[in-house]
């Protein structure tokens, strides 16, 4: 099997390059002006190193969107949306120029940022600055273990480069800072970003606020770097990318300087950066190009006809790598199926056969425990899962064998040591999520997944599935105080959309959940996890912890009808099962349910809801170590939450939960309150 690079390119026009670099530029200022809305300073700048970039290097197949061993483009710089859909449509994508004339328009498939669930072609979803910045590096990381794990001498199943175009902005958003050195590391010679150098952000000059030498910056992370003085010359940023292409063992950061909204009145100025041009600037800038001003979305047929041919070139190549891909199925059987398993997003025989099962004899063990020994045995069995954690493997209890860490050259090894670098975690393991053929985990304490929410809302958007190991989990981690003690963290969660977020009551329900999440085709997962030891609930004597799977369930049942339900996550199961025993000794007849996660009950039809809960039991009482907003919803007008609306203090774990409340006996209390009409 060859190794895949390219198929002879035609020989050059510089008139028809001219001409199909103007007509990405003014396809993209029509498709602004005609919404009224969006960035045309970026594509009319930056249409030039696109334009090298997808004509004469990017390998893909406009039929096949998916080829595994397709280059991947991401605009990170996703507010230039328009530049990125011009080019889909002329090189062959199913994105027609009706959907372009709908851009930003309800339900079109050109939404004002690039949407990777809704646009062929489009690899990630980006837009906020840096986060794409981070996805490439996560490509990249991906790219780098399946070739790894899958190439052979002869047999480069996975040989691919990650491009990207970056702008100011997302050079100067931490996400990137953190991807950058990460990626510096770890020696991705496979990742070249293109810089749109243009000196203008959205409120002026970038001389207000960023001054910095950005390309020693990248040097000192280990990056090649190199400077296009002029975003026009083609033939210059074609040298500097396969400059870039011959250096492979750093990433590469090329600096191409640009005018933003090049050609128009407003050229190298804010105000073309996030406006329409106008009319009346459109059609001057038209002129400029020796466009015909009376004429919008016009493609001439020799641009159409020559964009084509990269997408030409790249189903030609794709027919040689399956050709090769055959060749290698009859030469490694084995790895030949589990690789279109791991690409097709399933997973092995058996795969949760080997996942541990606790009893009460085994004696106490912490959620993140629990989550440690069901990752290993995960990973046993799973060998395209892959992930680690930002600088706490120790902490989230996750495989930190020197053995196992992902490494320059030893890019087939599954435990990646992000460092402390929360948010640039988040984003790599989007991107790894998004190139496929992996399944990724990434972990931290609770109150750290703030540093990399915005990660987090993306996966959330595309349904990625990654899986967040989140330890630490309440004010019960103790001495470390409130700075380290979630309070909010919980509830902030569940309020994304898309997650599903799992606080497991002990080491059998954290099993179970480690079971859903890994199951879970569609959709990240955040396991909330104890740093404290909790009881293995006996499942002899309560309900099953599989369960966990319906999202709450009746784990206790009361001696009768119940006239009281106490609802509790996580270590405060225990709690609720303690006021039980002691209420129902006074004569109250008590339902304990265990609700690990509000989305999974929420999935469930209104009959089964209605049995957890049935209507004509007011009297509730919700138990939960964070702030009680959202409970409510839970335990009616009628019920109770036992909470934290403030942050906690800093002390042994067991005092600073007794100070706070989180007892059996002011649990008892709140109940007794309940069922008397008078909560305090």
């Amino acid at each position: 099997m060859p190794q895949v690079t390219s198929l002879p390119e035609p020989a050059a026009d510089t008139r028809l390059d001219a001409l199909s670099v103007n007509t990405i530029r003014m396809l993209s200022a029509d498709i602004v002006q005609r919404a009224n809305s969006g960035h045309p300073g970026l594509p009319l700048g930056a249409a030039p190193m696109a334009y090298v970039l997808w004509t004469r290097f990017l390998r893909f197949n406009p039929q096949d969107p998916h080829w595994p061993n397709r280059d991947r483009f991401i605009l990170s710089a996703g507010h230039g949306s328009a530049l990125l859909y011009s080019l889909l449509h002329l090189t062959g994508y199913d994105l027609p120029l009706a959907e372009l004339q709908r851009f930003r328009q309800v339900g079109s498939m050109t939404p004002g940022h690039p949407e990777s669930f809704r646009t062929p072609g489009v690899e990630v979803t980006t837009g906020p600055l840096g986060q794409g910045f981070g996805n490439a590096v996560g490509v990249a990381l991906s790219e780098a273990f399946l070739a790894a794990t899958y190439n052979r001498e002869g047999h480069p199943l996975i040989d691919h480069y990650t491009y990207g175009i970056a702008g100011d902005g997302d050079l100067m958003e931490g996400v990137s800072a953190e991807a950058a050195s990460l990626a510096g590391h770890l020696k991705l010679g496979k990742l070249i970003f293109l810089y749109d150098d243009n000196d203008i952000s959205l409120d002026g000059p970038t001389r207000l606020a960023f001054t910095e030498n950005v390309l020693a910056r990248f040097d000192a992370y280990g990056w090649h770097t190199q400077r296009v003085s002029d975003g026009n010359d083609l033939a210059a940023i074609e040298t500097a990318i396969r400059a870039a292409q011959a250096e492979t063992e750093r990433p590469s950061l090329i600096s191409v300087k640009t005018i933003i909204g090049f050609g128009s009145p407003q050229q190298g100025t804010a105000k073309v950066h996030g406006n329409p041009l106008g009319e009346e600037n459109l059609r001057k800038a038209k002129e400029f190009f020796g466009w015909d001003p009376t004429q919008a979305f016009f493609v001439p047929d020799p641009v159409r006809e020559h964009l084509r041919e990269p997408g030409r070139r790249g189903a030609a190549l794709q027919a040689r790598w399956e050709e090769g891909l055959a060749a290698y199925e009859t030469t490694f059987p084995a790895e030949a199926a589990q690789w279109h398993q791991a690409f097709a997003g399933e997973l092995p025989d058996g795969w949760d056969a080997g996942l541990p099962v606790f009893t009460p004899a085994g004696g106490a063990l912490a959620t993140r425990q629990a989550s440690g020994k069901a990752l290993q045995a995960l990973k046993a069995r799973v060998p395209w899962l892959i992930g680690g954690s930002a600088d706490l493997a120790s902490s989230n209890e996750m495989p930190t064998g020197g053995e196992e860490s992902f490494q320059p050259g030893s890019y087939a090894n599954r435990n990646v040591w992000f460092g402390v670098r929360e948010h640039g975690m988040g984003a790599v393991l989007n991107g790894m999520a998004s190139h496929r053929g992996v399944r990724v985990y990434g972990g931290t304490f609770l109150t750290f997944s703030d540093y990399m929410r915005g990660a987090i809302r993306l996966a959330a958007l595309t349904e990625a599935p990654v899986t967040y190991v989140f330890t630490h989990d309440s004010i019960a981690l103790g001495e470390d105080g409130p700075t380290h003690q979630p309070v909010e963290h919980v509830t902030a969660l569940r309020t994304i959309p898309n997650l599903t977020v799992i606080r497991p009551a002990d080491a059998n329900e954290t099993v179970a959940a480690w079971r859903l999440a890994m199951g879970r085709m569609k959709g990240p997962v955040a396991l909330i996890l104890t740093r404290q030891k909790l009881p293995i609930l006996d499942q002899e004597r309560y309900a099953p912890a599989a369960n966990l799977a319906r999202g709450a369930y009746i784990l206790s049942e009361a001696a009768g009808t119940p006239e009281l339900i106490l609802i509790a996550t996580g270590s405060e199961v225990q709690l609720a099962l303690g006021a039980q025993e002691v209420l129902q000794g006074e004569g109250v007849r008590v339902r304990v349910v265990s609700m690990p996660s509000w989305e999974l009950f929420e999935a469930q039809d209104l009959a089964y809801r209605e049995t957890v809960l049935p209507p004509a039991v007011r009297k509730r009482v919700a138990v939960e170590a964070g702030i009680t907003f959202g409970w409510y919803k839970y335990v009616t007008s009628e019920g109770a939450v036992v909470g934290i609306d403030r942050f906690g203090e800093s002390g042994p774990g067991e005092e600073v939960m007794q100070a706070f409340g989180f007892t059996v006996e002011n649990v008892c209390k709140q109940a007794r309150a309940v069922l008397k009409g008078a909560t305090s």
